[in-house]
């Protein structure tokens, strides 16, 4: 059968530009990278107003000559939606770059600095699993990242302090950023709680974010001995505790758990979370409750919304890299009542992730 006629020509050009775009859009993410290393965005909002493109090639770190390549990797991120472009009147109708909300999420002048996200998934350790998904689905390891490194990322990682270092800026970029929007969302969710462990909290940011809002809870970070160290700062109501959330969890009112259950396999999940319940449970004459932050994912994942293709590829992520998944909420609901807890509600108010409260 011929494959290439005149009833199905336009269909099979159409078919060849997604296998291009597809497969060549590991470069839009390069690009993103680029600019983030660059420090494009910072240049662009110390300015002070739109930049010309000679402009911000002469505030770069590069040569002179590469303002044609810098032109063409704007152009692609422009497109991305990372910049956009508008024309000055008074510079001879002149293109300049302004920032849009993407890209101002990646300033390290402020407090946001999402560029640590980038610099993680990015990274060639990260990355490096997902050229080997084709080996690893005919092998028994657990995941690609096991194919690669013959050890999981947390073993490589407590031996290695650059990416060590690389996930504990990124977890601390996350949460600084799921704090503010936790505070503005639901703050509801936090008041009347007395005392709270923020379980696996890395360098505390979310931990931080919540003692500031609430002076009158006493705030723990539990983490191991790789991630705890004396130069945290801790304060009146925000203190940090060496621990493994797999031995056992101090006592509290709450327990958050914020982006971490999806890292692990549904056993692991309901150990960690019936250790959560122990907690709790030790805090005589009150409920408690488990505050989760995850993926909710819809049953029908392919249904198109704004989030679904972020969800789907943090799926990946994980599969790539952990031995976790991103959940739906009958997948979640099982872990919760396997775990012997009775009641959940979920509030689905942060994009692609969503607010759960779990009760005994």
């Amino acid at each position: 059968m011929e494959m290439v006629s005149v009833e199905n020509i336009d269909e099979l050009i159409k078919a060849q530009t997604q296998i291009w775009s597809t497969s060549l859009c590991f470069i839009k993410s390069m690009c993103l990278k680029c600019a983030v290393e660059l420090g494009i965005p910072d240049i662009i909002n110390s300015h002070g107003q739109p930049i010309s493109l000679s402009d911000l090639v002469a505030s770069l770190p590069i040569q002179s000559t590469k303002t044609d390549h810098v032109f063409r990797l704007m152009r692609i991120l422009v497109h991305s939606g990372f910049f956009s472009i508008e024309t000055s009147a008074e510079k001879n109708n002149q293109e300049q770059y302004r920032l849009t909300p993407a890209s101002r999420l990646l300033l390290e002048s402020t407090s946001l600095g999402y560029g640590e996200f980038v610099s993680l998934v990015l990274d060639p350790v990260i990355m490096q699993p997902f050229e080997h998904m084709s080996t690893w689905l005919k092998s028994d390891d657990l995941n690609p990242f096991i194919t690669v490194n013959g050890k999981t990322l947390w073993e490589k990682a407590s031996h290695e302090p650059r990416l060590n270092n690389l996930f504990n800026d990124c977890m601390a970029a996350d949460s600084g950023l799921v704090a503010k929007m936790v505070m503005i969302k639901c703050k509801e969710v936090f008041e009347g709680i007395d005392s709270l462990v923020d379980v696996a909290g890395g360098t505390g940011n979310m931990a931080r974010a919540i003692a500031e809002n609430f002076p009158d809870m006493s705030c723990t970070v539990l983490d191991l001995a790789q991630v705890v160290n004396a130069d945290l700062e801790t304060r009146n109501n925000l203190d940090f505790v060496i621990g493994d959330m797999f031995q056992a969890v101090p006592p509290a009112d709450a327990i958050l758990l914020k982006w971490i259950l999806h890292d692990w396999s549904d056993q692991e999940c309901v150990k960690i979370l019936k250790n959560c319940k122990d907690a709790i449970a030790k805090r005589k004459g009150k409920q408690g409750k488990i505050i989760i932050i995850e993926v909710v994912m819809r049953n029908k994942t392919w249904d198109d919304n704004d989030w679904s293709e972020a969800q789907m590829l943090f799926d990946m992520e994980m599969m790539g890299c952990m031995v976790g998944k991103e959940r739906t909420e009958k997948e979640w609901a099982k872990l919760f009542f396997d775990s012997g807890f009775i009641q959940y509600k979920i509030h689905p108010i942060l994009g692609p992730r969503a607010l759960i409260e779990l009760f005994p």
